[in-house]
């Protein structure tokens, strides 16, 4: 597989095999996320990659592999003490507390964090200015992208160690889909590392510094999105479209 370098990892996975029953999702793939780096992993629809993310925070049962945060294996913890060491998830679905006002959404995202947390929600503003202006409207009531907002901003306040995020930018408008990339780099600019999945080539190439691609189970490529002239030259080489 084609590889470049990587600054040094706080997180990686090696050998990681997913299965749901007796369907081997997931084949055997290692990857890694520098401090401070946001990576993209890509590819067609079905061939893993929600898999993989669901696998690192422990919500797939039937997984092999090591998964190292900072060293520490976390394979054998459960979700919550992943969660509680420092890895964050963000699901596509649109994971709010829909009876819960944006606020509270966001503050939920902080309990485990020590001292003051009103900070947290001046960094959520500050970068969903929307965010904001509903901060008293139930989340259930608010537009798929701006719930889709919500969810990264309740994500990033937990201030994880490694962020998950699952297609970010699927159902968005263009200008909000920027605010989702310059959200993912605000993060690795204060030391978060970021795995997201996303169909979006304009958010990879604004947020990432790497991307990861992955067929069938198997990863294909390790490549920087500079190395692509344009989005279509990605999806028409890498990950059949038009195929």
């Amino acid at each position: 597989m084609p590889g470049i370098a990587v600054c040094t990892a706080m997180f990686e996975l090696m050998g990681l095999h997913s299965y749901y029953g007796k369907s081997h999702v997931v084949q055997g793939i290692s990857l890694n996320v520098g401090d401070g780096e946001a990576v993209g992993l890509v590819g067609r629809n079905g061939v893993g990659k929600t898999t993989t993310l669901k696998s690192i925070v422990g919500l797939v049962a039937g997984t092999k592999g090591r998964v190292l945060l900072n060293g520490a294996d976390m394979a054998s913890r459960p979700t919550h003490l992943r969660a509680a060491l420092g890895i964050g998830y963000v699901p596509e679905e649109r994971a709010v507390f829909p009876n819960m006002t944006v606020e509270e959404n966001i503050r939920i995202g902080a309990m485990l964090l020590s001292g003051n947390r009103d900070s947290v929600l001046t960094t959520a503003y500050d970068l969903f200015p929307l965010l904001r202006e509903r901060r008293s409207q139930l989340a259930g009531t608010l537009s798929g992208g701006q719930q889709k907002m919500l969810g990264l901003a309740r994500g990033l306040a937990l201030r994880p160690k490694l962020l998950l995020v699952d297609e970010p930018s699927e159902g968005l408008m263009p200008i909000n889909m920027e605010l989702i990339a310059r959200a993912l780099l605000k993060a690795t600019d204060e030391g978060i590392s970021v795995l997201v999945v996303d169909a979006s080539f304009d958010l990879l190439r604004i947020a990432c510094k790497r991307l990861y691609v992955m067929d069938n189970g198997i990863l294909t490529g390790s490549y920087r999105p500079g190395d692509f002239s344009n989005p279509d030259q990605l999806a028409a080489t890498y990950l059949g479209a038009g195929a």
